[in-house]
């Protein structure tokens, strides 16, 4: 999601690298999951965290439509987000004890936060929003380690193509007049990226989403050059 920031106001004045440690530490939240409430349409999922999301939860896509997802425009492109659901307005993946039932699979707006990424010269940095968490006395922690993700320079190539590649889409999107372009060109990146399944299971792992996921990309840079 573009958001027009002013970095001074919002975070520690620092950009972060995986290897820098951070202060983001909470002790484990300490029973607290404000931040898994009121969050609207705002934690979007790219197609890693679907992978793991379906691989974990053992659901389709589709399935995780019906109750715990739902889709919305956001910059000219059709992409999931987690629903908050309740009077509370809370992640459907909080459990009774308000503790988060996915959290080995959880997305990676999750898994950042309080965290957010700023992305300019074709890559990106990391910056520590300091007004989203109210723990008091966060400890310092190695941003590597508070991702959790495996293969971490793998994932962050990954989050660079997929987010330039998404604004060369929303571009072709932007600078067109023609309503069924628009049309054909989200659902085919809705299908090509979400519904379509990726290969789950641990005989795959984490490490078989990229090549699936660069293929799949190949094909739409293929396919999106008739809309330039």
């Amino acid at each position: 999601m573009e958001r027009e920031i002013n970095l001074q106001e919002i975070s520690d004045g620092k950009l972060y690298g995986i290897n820098d440690m951070v202060k983001a530490g909470c002790n484990d939240c300490a029973g607290c999951f404000l931040c898994c409430r009121e969050m609207g349409k705002s934690v979007i999922l790219d197609p890693y965290d679907i992978f793991l999301l379906e691989m974990g939860c053992g659901y389709s896509f589709e399935e995780l439509l019906a109750d715990k997802l739902e889709l919305n425009v956001v910059d000219y492109i059709i992409q999931p987000n987690l629903k908050m659901q309740g009077d509370g307005e809370k992640c459907g993946f909080l459990n009774e004890e308000g503790r988060c039932g996915i959290h080995p699979y959880r997305p990676g707006f999750c898994r950042m936060f309080p965290l957010g990424r700023i992305y300019e010269d074709g890559s990106f940095s990391y910056f520590l929003q300091v007004h989203e968490c109210p723990h008091p006395g966060k400890t310092k922690v190695k941003l590597k380690k508070w991702l959790g993700i495996p293969e971490i320079s793998r994932y962050e190539k990954y989050i660079g193509d997929w987010h330039f590649f998404l604004k060369d889409m929303q571009k072709i999107i932007r600078d067109t007049e023609n309503d069924e372009i628009t049309r054909n060109l989200n659902m085919y990146l809705l299908n090509q990226f979400y519904v379509r399944a990726y290969v789950t299971g641990e005989s795959e792992g984490t490490a078989g989403f990229y090549g699936q996921f660069y293929e799949r990309l190949r094909e739409a840079k293929e396919r999106a050059a008739f809309y330039r």
